[in-house]
């Protein structure tokens, strides 16, 4: 992430040649392009920021760093101890930094009229109300923006082994593309998907530059002992895919945003790990709506076979898991039925937007 962000600030000035070439009508930017904004403005040409981010972390951190005398006013979502302590590097730097904290919140400042946001109305109307209130902008749902269309060169191998396996009879274990866990907690997740005795495919990824042993990190056995029940993927995997499979009964995340939307748009519940800055929201977001269960940990968030396998065999297993599962299909059946018109209602207010600047200038 920082080479990224580093590699858009130098874009800066390419930037503004392309724009000034260009003369778009309206620009459209994200978080990591703060300044894009800026840029239009001194054109004269609206921008209006999208958020990936979802309305219930940005309302919760909105509230956190602007309304600190009173509580946030949806007690369902909130931090654990292991989570603030995971945070307080960044809120302490935020708090004294008051540069810091506007480069935090500018760019729903610097958005001309709406903000854009992945998310749906379904899934978080009251959060997307409260940021509209907070952010003295209306916030736009343009709804899930889920695709399937890449095509990975494993994607074949994968799909043929989850069509051998029952309805709902494996769980997809994913922690996204930058978060790594340590080789303890690894050995936990292996050392319970025995206990509880699930199909599996696990996605193993490792930082840029490193490369992991599967046989050094894992049980000693364990690729053995679980050869017929599971599989497991260096790298990349096809996820949406996967999600999408009848075959799939669980989903193990660390709760990102996109990991997030996807599980409500395929209807699998969600068992919960989250990891590192809105992960924890959106865990809770889920457990919220019925779909999901976070697995317990430690006061250093640190969690064991037990607990891991606790919460697969509460979805995979006992009489619960049909509970969550058809809250999951509900919600997915709900933000499918509302995909299109979101779209179009975020057409309709850009279209509107523009309209006003166009207006007023």
């Amino acid at each position: 992430m920082p080479r990224l962000l580093h590699a858009f600030q130098m874009s800066v000035s390419s930037f503004t040649d392309i724009i000034s070439n260009l003369k778009p009508d309206l620009l459209i930017y994200d978080a990591f392009q703060p300044w894009a904004a800026k840029i239009a403005s001194s054109m004269k040409i609206p921008a209006i920021h999208f958020a990936t981010t979802g309305a219930a972390a940005y309302s919760f951190f909105y509230h956190r760093f602007t309304v600190k005398d009173s509580a946030f006013p949806y007690p369902t979502l909130y931090l654990k101890d292991y989570d603030r302590k995971a945070l307080q590097a960044s809120i302490s730097k935020l708090e004294k930094d008051e540069n810091d904290k506007d480069s935090l919140f500018g760019y729903f400042d610097l958005s001309y009229g709406i903000v854009l946001m992945k998310t749906c109305r379904g899934i978080e109307g009251k959060y997307v109300d409260y940021l509209s209130v907070m952010c003295k902008k209306k916030v736009v749902p343009v709804g899930p923006l889920v695709s399937q269309s890449y095509d990975g060169e494993n994607d074949s191998e994968i799909v043929d082994w989850l069509s051998k396996k029952p309805q709902f009879s494996t769980v997809f274990i994913s922690f996204g593309s930058e978060n790594y866990l340590s080789k303890d907690q690894m050995q936990e997740i292996a050392k319970g998907l025995e206990l509880c005795n699930v199909n599996f495919i696990w996605v193993v990824r490792s930082p840029v530059g490193e490369r992991i042993d599967i046989n050094e990190v894992m049980p000693k056995g364990f690729l053995d002992r679980a050869k017929e029940r599971g599989i497991i993927v260096k790298g990349w995997a096809p996820q949406a895919k996967i999600l999408a499979h009848k075959s799939v009964g669980a989903f193990v995340s660390h709760c990102g945003m996109s990991s997030t939307i996807e599980s409500f748009y395929f209807g699998v519940p969600v068992v919960a790990v989250p990891l590192k800055l809105d992960q924890p929201l959106n865990a809770r977001l889920l457990v919220e709506a019925g779909v999901g269960i976070e697995v317990a940990r430690d006061e250093d968030g640190i969690f064991r076979r037990d607990e891991f396998a606790d919460a697969i065999k509460k979805v995979m297993v006992e009489p619960s898991g049909e509970k969550l599962r058809l809250r999951a299909m509900e919600s997915s059946e709900k933000m499918k039925n509302e995909e299109e018109e979101d779209m179009n209602g975020a057409a309709e207010q850009i279209l509107q937007v523009f309209m006003k600047y166009k207006q007023q200038t």
